[in-house]
């Protein structure tokens, strides 16, 4: 009698499992063309970090239009959407995705591209705020299966490492007991997911360094002191001591992205600002750069009798993907796909996302998108030629939508 009722509870939920992948995957079927407009329309009207305005009231207005209560202006100009279920469970699961496109000129020539001059979603942004939209659509009309409430966080600038800081300054991860998010992936292809345990992105860190030296006639530089040459030194140095005073086996990359100073071909230049970022993956090494970086840029300038200066600007640490909630992610995948379209990442990224500032305040799993065309150049993340297959936002949609479903059933 035992064993025959488990066989029966057992049947009933394989059942109700695979009927509510295959709702999830009806609805989204049925609604595509108008998630694929959705994200065209984002895509042609980007905006920066900080100043999403028109991005956060086409959210606003396509989730109240679903019947999704939305909080406007939280985080600056981000929207906060709640799903609230039929459940007793009041727990409350999160789902973040962000809007903020990049400062760069698109090239790609597609009907839906840029609007805006110099402003490019070259970072899938586009896809994640699409994705984001479609799971509350679809989930909003299966809430009588939801265990629990559902607050979908549309984030602002997340390209500058601000946005998630200004969400949870006005309390978005109250009462949140997990979170989930997504990044577009071009290097897997469309149709699958990329799942990783543990450490996903790295730590980033900016910088800027202040070099003062004394002008002089570009024909006696001994009477001067050249900021420019001293500089090029500091870099040189910078990257010459990563590969014999660090850990091989402890991933650091720094690179100075911008520099200027000078004021003529024929004047030595007194000043030079350089700028830079700093990633790594282990807290300990991130926790000695200060002191590492200022002793050669000291050393250097010491030598050459120059002066400097040093702000260091403490950025956002490491993805850490929870186990728990990585492995719900993945048997859902799975489910969702088959094992051939789920990919387990056995590398993380020296990419960075302030995702990781949510999970300072509950546990929570990041997952790659799979973007990429079958037979067509995917160019990377921050290219001018970016653009994604897709297809892939029904992939993503359907992934959050059925692991959302299975968070409160596992």
């Amino acid at each position: 009698m035992d064993c025959c009722n488990v066989s029966s509870n057992t049947n009933i939920t394989t059942i109700h499992k695979g009927y509510m992948l295959s709702e999830i995957k009806n609805l989204v079927e049925d609604f595509l063309p108008r998630f694929v407009e959705i994200r065209r329309n984002l895509h042609s009207y980007p905006e920066l970090s900080g100043k999403e305005h028109q991005t956060a009231a086409y959210v606003a207005n396509i989730l109240s239009s679903y019947d999704i209560p939305v909080e406007k202006f939280i985080g600056k100009t981000g929207v906060v959407g709640h799903l609230i279920s039929d459940s007793e469970e009041k727990s409350v699961l999160a789902i973040r995705t962000d809007m903020d496109a990049l400062p760069m000129q698109e090239k790609t020539k597609l009907n839906f591209s840029s609007y805006n001059s110099g402003v490019m979603h070259a970072c899938g942004h586009d896809v994640h705020t699409t994705v984001g939209i479609g799971t509350a659509v679809i989930l909003s009309m299966l809430r009588k299966q939801l265990g629990g409430n559902i607050r979908f966080l549309f984030q602002p600038a997340e390209e500058i490492a601000q946005g998630a800081k200004w969400m949870l300054q006005d309390g978005v991860m109250n009462n949140v007991d997990a979170i989930f998010g997504v990044h577009v992936f071009p290097s897997l292809p469309a149709g699958s997911i990329g799942i990783k345990y543990g450490t996903l992105t790295a730590s980033v860190d900016n910088i800027q360094v202040f070099i003062k030296g004394e002008s002089g006639h570009g024909a006696r530089p001994h009477e001067a002191v050249d900021a420019i040459w001293i500089a090029s030194q500091i870099i040189t140095v910078l990257q010459q001591a990563i590969s014999r005073t660090q850990n091989p086996l402890h991933p650091l990359v720094l690179t100075i992205g911008k520099i200027t100073g000078g004021h003529a071909p024929n004047i030595i230049a007194d000043q030079v600002e350089m700028s830079g970022t700093m990633r790594s993956l282990h807290p300990e090494t991130r926790a000695k750069l200060p002191q590492w970086i200022e002793g050669i840029i000291s050393n250097v300038c010491q030598a050459h009798n120059a002066k400097y200066e040093i702000d260091y600007q403490w950025g956002v640490s490491s993805v850490e993907n929870d186990i728990h909630l990585t492995s719900i992610l993945e048997n859902a995948s799975r489910e969702a796909w088959g094992n051939d379209f789920v990919r387990i990442l056995s590398e993380p990224s020296l990419g960075s996302e302030d995702f990781s500032s949510y999970l300072e305040y509950s546990p929570g799993t990041m997952f790659r998108l799979g973007t990429g065309y079958p037979n067509k150049i995917n160019h990377p993340l921050h290219h001018p030629l970016f653009d994604i297959d897709e297809s892939a936002i029904a992939t993503g949609i359907t992934t959050l939508a059925y692991t959302a479903y299975k968070y409160w059933k596992s």
